[in-house]
């Protein structure tokens, strides 16, 4: 069984699948990892910052590079050069070039090679958690979420969830980041970030993060009871 949940930056996608593969003993893939890597890749030799263009040319270069991934002790591992890459991953920084390298085609047919490899290889439930892929990547899957919130209350997560400072500036200005991030996804010409039209919608702005998690839970037993 797969299980993709899509939806908005900053809506809890990564840490409810995170959740919901752990109680249904299901692997959890996260896409944006894979960006994230490319990201790093692309920040660390100068072909991307926060405020520059990153150059097409290097981007097709960086395609053929060594970023894998692998299944590690039940769960998936972002590899770059062969070592595991762990919290360079989730930086401000990474995230805006992130959003960069994500548009470009040949990164994101990486990418989508990549997690769709992984989930035929493995011997068991799948949840995939990212911008396309109930749309993209697994049109077919037996469950489709689609997660969103309010843009304030995902700008005082995000800071939360990073140890800063959450006040009426920090959440204004996080909120501003979030908002152009959603629109540039949403705009991009290859796998904009859309809704999928049979997606269960599930909006987090006044959950609890354990209501949000069991209803994605109930509703993918619902699907395996029945299938």
């Amino acid at each position: 069984m797969i299980i993709t949940i899509d939806g908005t930056a900053g809506s809890g996608k990564t840490t409810t699948a995170q959740a919901v593969a752990r109680r249904l003993g299901f692997l959890h893939l996260d896409s944006g990892a894979l960006y994230r890597a490319f990201a790093v890749a692309a920040c660390r030799v100068g072909w991307a910052s926060p405020s520059g263009v990153v150059p097409a040319e290097k981007i097709a270069e960086l395609a053929t590079r060594s970023v894998s991934a692998e299944v590690q002790a039940g769960s998936v591992a972002v590899l770059l050069g062969g070592r595991r890459l762990n919290d360079e991953l989730r930086s401000p920084e990474v995230s805006a070039c992130a959003s960069k390298v994500s548009a470009f085609p040949e990164i994101r047919a990486r990418v989508d090679g990549l997690l769709r490899r992984l989930a035929r290889d493995y011997q068991g439930g799948i949840v995939c958690e990212g911008r396309d892929m109930g749309t993209v990547v697994f049109p077919d899957a037996a469950l489709k979420v689609f997660m969103m919130a309010e843009a304030d209350e995902r700008a005082r997560r995000r800071l939360l969830q990073r140890g800063e400072s959450v006040n009426e500036k920090s959440v204004e200005v996080e909120t501003r980041r979030l908002v152009s991030r959603d629109t540039a996804d949403s705009q991009r010409e290859v796998s904009p970030l859309r809704k999928p039209d049979d997606a269960l919608v599930v909006d987090t702005t006044r959950l609890s993060f354990e209501e949000q998690v069991a209803l994605i839970e109930s509703a993918a037993k619902e699907r395996l009871d029945t299938g």
